[in-house]
């Protein structure tokens, strides 16, 4: 969910109060990570899911018990074994966090909302209980593991992974439907001026542009680069240009392996070295799918893209840094 607080206000609002559940820790096999959530609502709906099944079910249950108890705690936690607990399967155990949110706290819900909306934040967390109010302190700075009073750095916001997507044929087209609910902010050239459709998901931002390699230039040292365009020639170049930076994790071309023989044996002669070249990815998509079909190819790509996301940002944890000594 990138709009927690934006959704708790409108319910407060709208309904008069929201319930927040997040899950605190894990250990053993679980549904979902520590930091997971979803919002109640009074009447029983939820946005974001804290994994299904009995946990999620025994959650939804809780929220509304206390959102319907005005007088209990604001913070509740539990803790599930969730195969003696709950009949799951996993055979781990999950904490989870139950806060109450209502009229009174539509300052700080609406203060959070508008860190949310402008960019979004990381807070170090401390949980609550039956015998205090949860306590979050807002990130000045990068935070990768929590301080040792608290139990969790939270991240809110839109802090979607960079893509450079080249090409709006019909893969591209396909592969932009499969990023829509990913994790992906998109950048998506093309040098067609009829090339995109009239409607696109809401990540993406589409780029006209006659010289699509000079993107390569601005694009963040993260974004992942994939290359699909109608010409084999733009493609090399391309490709030519995002290698040379040296700086993206992935530089992928749609094509096969008689592709990129040819496209290696170009670069080479360009006077690309043979580290660079040894990064480029073609053909591209998770192996094990069978099927030339766009939405096939989507898939895969799809799927290699969330695999590099999670191994760059494994790769990206770096120290933890301070926290401000307000809470908001």
């Amino acid at each position: 969910m990138a709009t927690v607080w934006t959704i708790i206000e409108r319910l407060i609002r709208q309904q008069g109060a929201a319930a927040l559940v997040t899950v605190v820790s894990t250990r053993g096999s679980a549904p979902r990570e520590a930091g997971a959530r979803m919002v109640v609502a009074p009447g029983g709906a939820i946005a974001g899911s804290i994994g299904g099944g009995t946990l999620e079910w025994r959650a939804i249950d809780i929220a509304r018990t206390i959102l319907a108890d005005g007088g209990s705690a604001a913070t509740l936690r539990r803790s599930f074994a969730l195969g003696p607990d709950l009949g799951q399967c996993c055979g781990g155990r999950a904490e989870i966090a139950i806060e109450r949110f209502g009229a009174a706290d539509l300052d700080r819900v609406g203060q959070y909302a508008l860190l949310e909306a402008s960019g979004g934040f990381a807070a170090a967390t401390r949980f609550g209980d039956s015998t205090r109010p949860t306590e979050r302190r807002i990130a000045t700075g990068r935070l990768t593991s929590p301080p040792e009073d608290c139990d969790l750095v939270e991240t809110f916001g839109d802090r979607r992974h960079p893509v450079l997507l080249f090409g709006a044929g019909h893969v591209g087209r396909a592969l932009i439907l499969a990023l829509a609910p990913l994790p992906f902010a998109v950048t998506w050239a093309d040098s067609r001026a009829d090339a995109f459709p009239e409607l696109m998901p809401e990540n993406v931002t589409a780029v006209l542009e006659s010289r699509p390699a000079g993107l390569v230039a601005d694009a963040p040292a993260e974004a992942l680069v994939v290359i699909m365009t109608h010409s084999h020639a733009l493609d090399l170049d391309i490709c030519a240009a995002a290698l040379a930076r040296n700086t993206f994790p992935y530089v992928g071309v749609i094509g096969s392996a008689t592709k990129r023989a040819r496209f290696a044996s170009q670069l080479a002669a360009a006077g690309l070295g043979q580290s660079a070249i040894d990064r480029l990815r073609c053909p591209i998509g998770v192996p094990g799918i069978s099927g030339k079909e766009p939405p096939i190819i989507a898939a895969a790509v799809a799927a290699e893209l969330l695999i590099m996301r999670t191994r760059h940002r494994a790769g990206t944890t770096g120290a933890q840094e301070a926290v401000d000594n307000f809470t908001l």
